[in-house]
C-alpha cells in the first residue's frame, strides 16, 4: 500500500502556495491556500492546507467569522499551536486596520457613512460592546481614535471623564463616539441616548462639539446626528 505524502513540500512547485503566490499573485491563491502560508507547517495528519480548510469550515467558509474567532479557538484545531495562532490574528487584525486605512487618509470627515465604515472595521469583529471615540481639530479632521472602554455583551461602562481628559489632551475641537452591537440591533436603547445627552453636555462645557454618536453592527450603521437626535 503506497504511502500517502502530506507535506506540501512533495508537491510540484507550482502547487505550493509560496511559489504560486510569487508566480501568479495572492489572489490566484484560495483562502486555505491563503491560510496555508501563515500556518506553514502542518502535523504527521495534515499538511498546512488542509488544516487551513479545517479552520474555514468551523466559519463556515466565513472570512468575517474567522476574524472573529480568538488565538484559542484556533488552537482548538489540532495542528493550529500557539504560535500558528497568533499569527493568524495577527493577520485578521491587519486586514481590519487596513480597511480603515483609507478613512484616516481624508482630511476632514464628510459624513456618517465614512465615520461608521471606519468605526466598523475596528469593531466589526469584536464579542464585546466596545465605545470608540475620534477625537477631531479644525475643518474636522481626525487627530486620534481611541477605544475608551470594552465591556460586556449587551453593554459596555463609559467614563465620560476619561473622554473628556483625554478631549483636552488632544485639544480636540469636536468629537464623534461610536460603539457596536454585537447582537446585530441597530435600535439605541435608553442608556445610549442617555449616555450621547451626558457626553454632549460635557463636552459643551469645554467647548467641545459633539458631532455624532453613531451604532455599528454587521446589519449598518445608527447615527444620532442624522435621527436629529444630537
Amino acid at each position: 500500500m503506497q504511502e500517502k505524502k502530506y507535506s506540501i513540500k512533495d508537491w510540484a512547485d507550482n502547487d505550493k502556495p509560496r511559489e504560486k503566490l510569487r508566480s501568479k499573485g495572492a489572489n490566484s491563491l484560495s483562502d486555505a491556500e491563503l491560510l496555508a502560508i501563515l500556518i506553514r507547517d502542518g502535523d504527521t495528519k495534515k499538511n498546512a492546507i488542509e488544516l487551513g480548510q479545517e479552520l474555514l469550515r468551523m466559519v463556515d467558509e466565513d472570512l468575517v467569522k474567522l476574524g472573529k474567532l480568538t488565538i484559542k479557538d484556533y488552537m482548538t484545531i489540532r495542528g493550529i499551536g500557539e504560535a500558528k495562532a497568533v499569527m493568524i490574528a495577527a493577520t485578521m487584525e491587519l486586514g481590519r486596520r487596513r480597511e480603515g486605512a483609507s478613512f484616516l487618509a481624508k482630511p476632514i470627515v464628510k459624513n456618517s457613512k465614512d465615520v461608521a465604515t471606519f468605526c466598523r472595521s475596528l469593531l466589526r469583529d469584536m464579542r464585546q460592546e466596545a465605545f470608540l471615540v475620534l477625537f477631531l481639530g479644525q475643518s474636522n479632521k481626525v487627530y486620534r481614535h481611541e477605544v475608551v472602554s470594552i465591556g460586556g455583551i449587551t453593554s459596555t461602562v463609559v467614563d465620560i471623564r476619561i473622554i473628556m481628559k483625554k478631549a483636552l489632551e488632544e485639544n480636540a475641537v469636536s468629537l464623534i463616539v461610536c460603539h457596536n452591537h454585537p447582537s446585530g440591533s441597530l435600535k439605541p436603547s435608553k442608556a445610549d441616548e442617555s449616555m450621547t445627552i451626558k457626553i454632549k453636555e460635557a463636552a459643551a462645557f469645554f467647548d467641545i462639539k459633539l458631532l455624532d454618536h453613531l451604532i455599528v453592527s454587521e446589519e449598518g450603521y445608527y447615527s444620532f446626528a442624522d435621527e436629529g437626535k444630537i
